[in-house]
């Protein structure tokens, strides 16, 4: 198996079983806070990854990962009833802003040790220098990318991604009624996105890596 096949299936890994769970459970916490217990109910307000988790779109990410290179898939969505929250479409902004969110908060608290192990790494006692040491740190990095990857990707306002539903509840009520007539060409331009949009996220993506992690690199590379 080569070292690409194994980074990518701990990349997959990391999304179904923290980075997933972690998101939907975040959009459930935040809707009930605001008076929607509709994910409660239906049992969505937990961490667990078999209760979020959707077969196609767990297998589409393997496949994306393992053939394309990227990322791409989803969970089983978290029901919300707008009509029970709070703040009416600016408390559905703040539902739809809190899982990418959550994948910020998770890259950035581990971002933290992996940054303070690669300042050892000229050092002498380096603690990475075993190879156990040293996968994983590898894995923590990719942790850190991936869910920054997914804070980005996540809020692009393109239907039917959290950025859009975000945009909506921002913007007044006249424009959010004229946005929605866009929202039948969504999947179209969420594929554009996917095939050609390497170029505008790449940069973005950059930043946030430079962000979280500074000048560290992967000790496999």
């Amino acid at each position: 198996m080569s070292q690409q096949t194994v980074f990518a299936l701990v990349a997959v890994a990391i999304i179904i079983l923290v980075s997933f769970p972690v998101h939907e459970f975040t959009h459930a916490f935040a809707a009930f806070k605001l008076g929607d217990s509709t994910a409660r109910w239906q049992g969505r307000l937990t961490l667990n990854p078999i209760v979020h988790f959707d077969p196609l779109g767990g297998a589409i990410l393997v496949v994306s990962a393992l053939l394309g290179g990227f990322f791409i898939g989803w969970a089983k969505p978290t029901p919300v009833n707008p009509y029970n929250l709070r703040y009416g479409r600016r408390g559905e902004a703040i539902v739809s802003a809190a899982g990418p969110l959550s994948n910020l908060v998770l890259a950035a608290a581990i971002a933290i040790p992996v940054r303070v192990a690669w300042g050892t790494v000229d050092s002498v006692s380096t603690p990475l220098a075993t190879p156990i040491a040293a996968a994983i740190y590898d894995v923590a990095f990719y942790f850190v990318l991936v869910n920054g990857f997914l804070f980005l990707f996540n809020l692009l306002p393109i239907p039917p991604l959290d950025g859009w539903r975000v945009l909506l509840g921002l913007v007044d009520a006249r424009t959010s009624y004229n946005l929605r007539q866009f929202e039948q060409y969504g999947f179209v331009l969420l594929l554009v996105i996917v095939l050609f949009g390497a170029s505008f996220l790449a940069p973005l993506a950059g930043e946030i890596k430079n962000l979280l992690l500074g000048n560290a690199l992967l000790i496999s590379v």
